[in-house]
């Protein structure tokens, strides 16, 4: 196996075991980590281009949704039919790393540019998941749509910060990896 292979398998990894251990509870709280599975699928379609791992965080994270409401006591009011309109949402989020990876470059304006993209990936996740939810959940048939938005913008900044603590660090991260690379390579 090659080095850049096994640096592909060991970010697949981190990044499974981070949504893994961050799923359970989707703000979090004083005991809990906020969900980081909106980072873990930018950043998945940033650092690793194979579609199969969009699938594979796909099916990890309908797996994780099924242990924890079956075996963990987590309800399961988001789960109606909208549900499925979380594949379009996380696949907004890795288009988006995919975008961006095509673009990199290893300089701050680069960072600027990191930086509006997943804004606008996550942006477009909260519309798709909250608006999909809206209109196919059945449980918001008494309201209408700009009542709907009223209730739900009280979600958006922890739904964006949520995203945000785990992609400085993950940013800082990254930074400090191809600086030692480049490093090393120049001497």
């Amino acid at each position: 196996m090659n080095t850049i292979q096994f640096k592909k398998i060991a970010i697949l990894a981190a990044l499974m075991a981070l949504m893994a251990a961050t799923r359970m509870h989707h703000f979090g709280s004083e005991l809990h980590l906020p969900d980081a599975s909106l980072a873990v699928f930018l950043l998945a379609g940033f650092l690793i281009s194979s579609p199969l791992l969009l699938g594979a965080l796909l099916l990890e994270a309908g797996a994780l949704d099924y242990v924890a409401i079956s075996y963990l006591g987590v309800d399961d009011y988001c789960v109606t039919p909208a549900y499925w309109f979380l594949i379009p949402t996380y696949a907004a989020l890795w288009l988006a790393g995919r975008y961006y990876a095509r673009m990199h470059q290893n300089t701050l304006r680069s960072l600027a540019v990191f930086t509006g993209v997943a804004f606008a990936a996550l942006n477009v996740a909260f519309v798709l998941s909250n608006g999909s939810f809206y209109l196919f959940s059945g449980r918001n048939a008494d309201i209408g749509a700009a009542q709907y938005a009223a209730q739900i913008a009280q979600y958006y900044l922890p739904y964006v910060s949520g995203a945000v603590i785990y992609l400085i660090p993950a940013v800082i991260l990254y930074a400090l990896f191809t600086r030692s690379t480049d490093t090393q390579t120049a001497s």
